[in-house]
């Protein structure tokens, strides 16, 4: 197959309607825009516009804050965790820490870090290294034998 030979699908693609072009063409004089009125001129931009009068989203006041520097964690179940193990994509014996989790395919990214949420069950005796961590997600790891540390904010910057 060369360049010139590749085409897409019959109907993925639809040609521009071209307005104005005449009355033939059955978009021709006025383009569909209708007789006058604010709408048929170009450079018109109604949808806040309340002719003249402050609009709505301007006469409510601003509520809330958003944190500009706030740290975003990449969540993770417990439950999808057991997963991965009884999977083979983990290995329960060493100790899993981020790298392990993004390696395995668990996490897409890092972020700020990881932080495990106690959703799910867990069976295997797991040593987990985290950025964060629920208290029932610390509670149900140290149940099932195994031990969750959360690495201080100092730690997770330093790595």
């Amino acid at each position: 197959m060369k360049l010139h030979e590749l085409s897409d699908n019959e109907g993925a693609t639809k040609k521009r309607m071209r307005v104005g072009r005449g009355p033939g063409s059955g978009k021709g004089k006025m383009g569909g825009r209708g007789i006058k009125g604010q709408k048929s001129r170009s450079g018109v931009a109604i949808k806040g516009y309340e002719g003249g009068q402050m609009p709505l989203y301007q006469r409510l006041p601003k509520r809330g804050f958003n944190k500009p520097n706030r740290a975003k964690f990449a969540v993770v179940n417990l439950g999808l965790i057991e997963k991965f193990v009884e999977a083979g994509k983990l290995d329960a014996k060493s100790e899993i820490n981020e790298d392990a989790l993004v390696a395995s395919g668990l996490v897409r990214r890092k972020l700020d870090g990881i932080r495990v949420l106690a959703k799910g069950d867990v069976k295997s005796k797991l040593t987990l290294n985290v950025t964060g961590a629920s208290k029932s997600a610390i509670d149900a790891v140290a149940k099932a034998g195994g031990s969750l540390t959360v690495a201080s904010k100092a730690e997770a910057a330093a790595e």
